[in-house]
Parts: C-alpha cells; sequence; structure tokens
C-alpha cells in the first residue's frame, strides 16, 4: 500500500463519515430494491472509509515505532509560536540550530535578529529583538519536548529539551529497532551510477560513483523509498564495430564456441590499435557497426558475447563491494532516440548546423547534437531518451545521477531541454546531478600507476585486502581470532575502509587515496569506527548479558540520563534522524561520516566517565551492572550499525 500521511488520510475519513451520516439521514442505509444505486455508494463509501481507517492505524503505528526528528518538531513549535506572534509577517526567518555549548541548552532559535529587521521602522514601534525573542516564547505552548525556554545575550532563545522525553524515545529505539523518521509520502526515485564502459576495466573513477551511488541507494530504501538502482552501461557505439571486426579475425568460429577472451583490456587496445593502423580493417569496423545497428543476428551475438565478457569482471567488483544494479545500458534506448529527434523537431526547437541537428537551451552556450550529420543518433540522444524514460515510464519523483563533475556541463544540458520541451516541473520533480571529484595519488596528482597507467579497480581492491590481513596480524588478531573470524575482519577492514574513505569526504572535492591513512585506527576513519563497534557490542558480552536480557531491559528499565555524559550521549544518539534527513536533502554522505566519529567519541567520553560495569578491584568479579548504561551502549552500537549499513560498511562483532 502507498504510504499516505496522517493528516491526509484523517481529512478523507471525516469527508466519508459526513457523506454516509447524510446517506443516514435521507434514510439510505436500509433501502428499498427501487434505491438500488445509493446502496451500492453507500456500500463503496463504507468500505472506502474501512480502507483509509486501516491506512491511518498502520500509519499511526508507523509513527509510534520512527524516529522523531528533535529538530523538525522544534523548528515547528517556534514557526507556530512566531506565526502567533506576528501574524502579519509574511515568510517570517525560522533558525533553529542545535547549540555548540551545553550552557546555552540544546538548541538555540536566533530568528528574533532577523524579525528586528522586516518590522515596520516607526519611533512608536522600535522593539528590540530581546523583546522579540521573549514575545516569541509567551506563545510557546506547554509540549512533551521543552522542558523551558530561556532568552540570552541579544535575543537568542535556548531551548531545553525534557530528560523523560529524550529517555523515552531512546527506549523506544531499543524496543523498536533503528527505524526511519516519517516521511510524508512514498516516493520513486531512480539512481543512475557506476555505469562503466563494456570491453573497458573498471578504473577507480567508477569506484567513486559506485560506491557513493551505493550508499544513496541504501539511504533511500531505509526511508521506505521504492529505488531503481540503474546501471547506465556504455555498451553501444561506433567502439563495437572494431571489437567485432577484431573478434571475427581472432575466433573465426565464435559463433559455435566461446571465444576464450581472457583479458578483454588487451583485446580492446589490439583492435584500437588496428582500427588506427590498418585502412581495411578500419572499413570493415565501419561496415560491423552497420550490420550491428541494423541487428543482424549474428553481429547481435557478437555483441552479445562481447558484453558478457565484460559483464562477468563486473560482477566480480560488485561482489566485492556488495553492490547490486539493474543494467539497462545505452543499447536499452536506441529504439525510442528516433521519436526524441522527432518530438523536438515537432516543437520547433531543432537547429540544422553543417546536417547536424541541434538543440539550444535557454541561457546555454553549448548545444545538444541529437543527430549526426551521417544520421547516427548521439550520447546527447541517449541520455534525452534515458531521461524521459525515466520520468513517463518509470513516474520517479526523483531522479539521481551520480556522475563526475565533469559532466556537470553536460547534463544541465539535457535536463534544461527536458524542462524546455516540458517533461517535468523542477518544482514538482527532482532531477539531480550528484556529482563528484577525481581521487588524487599521494602526490595530488592523478591517481596513476609508476608506469602512467589507469589503476585498475580488482587490482586496488586486492591490495586492499592484502594491507588489512597485514594490519591484523600487525596487532597479532590471528592470535586470537578464528580462521572465520580473522577473514571477516579482513574483508571488513578492507572494502570499509576503502568505502569510508571515499564517503567520509565531501563529494564535490577531489579526494587523496591513502591505504595508510584509510587503515590508521586513530582519527575518523573506517578502521577506528569498526573497532569502536566491537569495542561496543563486547560490553555486553564480558558481562554475561545476552541479547534477551538486553530486550527486557530496553522494556522495563528506565534510562537515566544523570551524569552529564549520558546526557550527551544520549542526545547524539537521537541526532540519527536529523542527519538522515540533512542527507535526503543534499545528497552530502559524508555528513554521516562525520556524524558517527561524534557519536563513537561521545561514547568513548561517556564510558571513561561512567561505569557500565563494576569490578571487584582485588577478584576482577562483577559486583554491579548498571542496566541502564548498558542500555545507552546497545543504543549506540544499533545507530552505529544502521549507520554503516547506509554507507554499505559491514562490521563484525569480533575483530
Amino acid at each position: 500500500m502507498v504510504l499516505v500521511s496522517v493528516n491526509y488520510v484523517e481529512k478523507e475519513i471525516k469527508i466519508l463519515a459526513a457523506e454516509i451520516d447524510q446517506l443516514k439521514n435521507f434514510g439510505c442505509l436500509e433501502v428499498s430494491p427501487s434505491l438500488e444505486g445509493l446502496r451500492d455508494e453507500n456500500a463503496k463509501l463504507k468500505y472506502r472509509l474501512n480502507v483509509l481507517q486501516k491506512s491511518l492505524q498502520e500509519e499511526r503505528n508507523k509513527s509510534v515505532k520512527s524516529m522523531i526528528n528533535i529538530n523538525s518538531r522544534i523548528q515547528e513549535i517556534f514557526r507556530d509560536a512566531i506565526k502567533a506572534a506576528y501574524p502579519d509577517l509574511e515568510k517570517p526567518p525560522l533558525a533553529v540550530t542545535p547549540s555548540q555549548q551545553p550552557k546555552f541548552g540544546d538548541y538555540q532559535c536566533n530568528s528574533a535578529m532577523s524579525i528586528t529587521k522586516m518590522l515596520p521602522k516607526t519611533s512608536e514601534q522600535k522593539v528590540s529583538p530581546r523583546e522579540i525573542a521573549e514575545n516569541i516564547s509567551r506563545y510557546i505552548p506547554e509540549n512533551e519536548y521543552i522542558e523551558k525556554v530561556e532568552i540570552a545575550g541579544p535575543g537568542f532563545i535556548n531551548v531545553h529539551l525534557r530528560k523523560d522525553f529524550v529517555s523515552r524515545q531512546l527506549s523506544s529505539l531499543l524496543v523498536n529497532g533503528v527505524q526511519p523518521p516519517a516521511m510524508e509520502n512514498r516516493k520513486k526515485v531512480v539512481v543512475d551510477f557506476s555505469s562503466p564502459n563494456i570491453a573497458k576495466e573498471m578504473h577507480v573513477g567508477h569506484l567513486r560513483s559506485t560506491i557513493i551511488g551505493d550508499s544513496m541507494c541504501r539511504l533511500f530504501e531505509f526511508v521506505g523509498y521504492d529505488v531503481l538502482r540503474l546501471n547506465h552501461l556504455g555498451d553501444w557505439g561506433t567502439q563495437f564495430g572494431m571489437l567485432i571486426a577484431h573478434l571475427q579475425d581472432k575466433f573465426p568460429d565464435f559463433l559455435t564456441v566461446s571465444p576464450p577472451i581472457g583479458d578483454l583490456q588487451a583485446f580492446y587496445k589490439e583492435s584500437k590499435r588496428r582500427f588506427d593502423t590498418e585502412e581495411e580493417f578500419k572499413k570493415r569496423a565501419y561496415q560491423c557497426v552497420v550490420l550491428l545497428q541494423s541487428k543482424s543476428p549474428d553481429f547481435i551475438k557478437a555483441w552479445k558475447l562481447i558484453c558478457d565478457v565484460s559483464r562477468k569482471e563486473f560482477q566480480k567488483i560488485y561482489d566485492c563491494l556488495d553492490v547490486k544494479l539493474i543494467e539497462r545500458g545505452e543499447s536499452y534506448y536506441q529504439d525510442k532516440m528516433k521519436d526524441i529527434v522527432q518530438e523536438f523537431e515537432d516543437r520547433g526547437f531543432v537547429q540544422m548546423d553543417d546536417g547536424r541537428k541541434i538543440v539550444f537551451v535557454p541561457g546555454g552556450s553549448v548545444p545538444l547534437t541529437i543527430m549526426k550529420s551521417d544520421g547516427g543518433f548521439t550520447y546527447d540522444t541517449s541520455d534525452l531518451a534515458a531521461l524521459k524514460q525515466r520520468l513517463f515510464e518509470e513516474k520517479a519523483d526523483i531522479i539521481v545521477y551520480v556522475v563526475d563533475s565533469g559532466q556537470s556541463v553536460h547534463l544541465q544540458t539535457v535536463f534544461a531541454a527536458g524542462q524546455m520541451i516540458g517533461w517535468y516541473d523542477p518544482a514538482v520533480t527532482r532531477v539531480v546531478h550528484a556529482a563528484f571529484g577525481v581521487v588524487l595519488g599521494e602526490d595530488k596528482k592523478k591517481f596513476k600507476t609508476r608506469s602512467g597507467e589507469t589503476v585498475r579497480l580488482i587490482e586496488l581492491l586486492e591490495e586492499g585486502l592484502k594491507r588489512s590481513m597485514d594490519k591484523l596480524k600487525d596487532k597479532e588478531r590471528d592470535k586470537v581470532l578464528t580462521e572465520e573470524e580473522l577473514k571477516a575482519a579482513q574483508t571488513s577492514v578492507a572494502f570499509g575502509c576503502i568505502k569510508y574513505a571515499d564517503l567520509s569526504h565531501n563529494r564535490m572535492n577531489d579526494y587523496i587515496f591513502s591505504f595508510d591513512k584509510m587503515l590508521d585506527d586513530r582519527g575518523n576513519t573506517a578502521a577506528y569506527l569498526l573497532y569502536a563497534f566491537t569495542r561496543i557490542r563486547s560490553i555486553a558480552r564480558l558481562a554475561n548479558i545476552d541479547e534477551e536480557m538486553l530486550q527486557k531491559a530496553a522494556r522495563e528499565t528506565k534510562i537515566l540520563l544523570d551524569h552529564e555524559k549520558e546526557w550527551k550521549l544520549g542526545k547524539c544518539i537521537l541526532k540519527f534522524p536529523e542527519i538522515l534527513q540533512k542527507i535526503l536533502d543534499d545528497l552530502l554522505l559524508h555528513t554521516l561520516c562525520d556524524y558517527l566519529y561524534e557519536l563513537a567519541t561521545t561514547f568513548t567520553e561517556f564510558y571513561d566517565n561512567c561505569y557500565c560495569v563494576e569490578k571487584d578491584r582485588q577478584t576482577g568479579t562483577i559486583v554491579k551492572v548498571n542496566m541502564w548504561r548498558m542500555l545507552l551502549c546497545e543504543a549506540t552500537a544499533a545507530v552505529m550499525a544502521k549507520g554503516f549499513d547506509i554507507l554499505g560498511i559491514k562490521p563484525v562483532q569480533k575483530m
């Protein structure tokens, strides 16, 4: 069932109930056969009412389990208070942020200063920001979130949260698990990411798109959106002519015997060398392209063989990184391109330029070429066809292209063309280029091998596994872990560190690839967070507290937040929904990494200052277990685990 907001359902129920009452007033509930139509109508209304009430109950159950975005709730309270205090102000500013220092409370509203500038400047009405802050505070109702508000300085409103509210939310998290914040409705999201080219190896540039795109999909899926993970493969084009011609020469019986192409990259380079140096081969390559595009069966089979070899190599990478994609390459859109050109022509947007058909968009200096002078289509045409298919056939509410920054002008031009022709309204449908910078070596130049070649992705991942095992053995983990546990720790650290090193940087910036830095277990790295997570998980295990005991305690034990470090940790845990909402808005995943690091360091402060398990100093036997603190440990680990899951990182219980 499609998710709908509680408010919407309640409104619909009121309307339907009123309609049923009206039927009752007309005596139409017990009707004679002559009033069959009204009886049918009444039955339909009752059925719809029943469905909506059931839907409302489902939504209420979800909203009870959902984690609350506290910042959002505080903003709603202040929005209403400002409106009540200054009803004549149009779009008054709303500025609510977490406080930077505990002495200023937990949140701070800084709207008073901006409102001062908006009020009429007459001598009788000169009002200071502090007076405005006091006036806003008068309209803040009694509520479950706020303990008290205080006016500070020139007009800051400091907000102190209720400890019993925070305690209840932590208990709810432990009983219900880490649930996503409630969303208004379920959206359809298309994410275009990874997108390597057939017959070429995946390189470090594809690594960024794959990791960032997968993490975005995981976030959208967690909040309940319907997500289509698309791999827009480069699986069509003139390069296939030379590949097929070379295939015919090297393996003439390829139609009956599968050709043993071990190294497709070398095969591609060989065919490219022949294309550049052998005129006869070049002519035959062009003929192969024509036969492929006309869908000659033998040439389609040759094309599929080449694609299959590539696909198997790509899948090795995706299996290592635990990434799932639906393949929909450029070939998928070939049959749609003719209609795209026709549509732009019919609307009068096409200009001729030396035989080419081009389209300019408003404010754009570089046109899209939608048909070449020889009648062939281009990347511009296939990207327009892909955009239209995603909007009209997939009915996407959000489309995200996870593509490097170098494609920015091209994609913005494609989006502008889609708007110009009326395919979508950006106020309704969100189409966005989630751009990212390049990967640099430690010399701050483009990441290459010593010989100047592009770094092969599979070799990079293998190197990560080797270094991860070396690191674990340096720490003598091979002496305390079983072989199976050591292997799990190796893959967790290797791939976790590679992913985190990428995701922890603002994707808009270039970043320096360094195994030494990413495997360092100090600072904001996956190695540090994975070690921290296993330490937290081991606290209950070493105190002989199992999952069942923790669940029982979560239902029955009140979480005390009297110590300042307990209070700080409790609030930090509950910031999780706020962080996720920010990422949904700006698609910048480093915010989640920063939050997980903050959570881990806040936990360390708590653990150093608050005894969870008290032991006899002489014998080391457990004297007392402070169960509410064990629950804080468990809540921290649960949120960290969900954060790791969104980042595509697999933690282990022992390391």
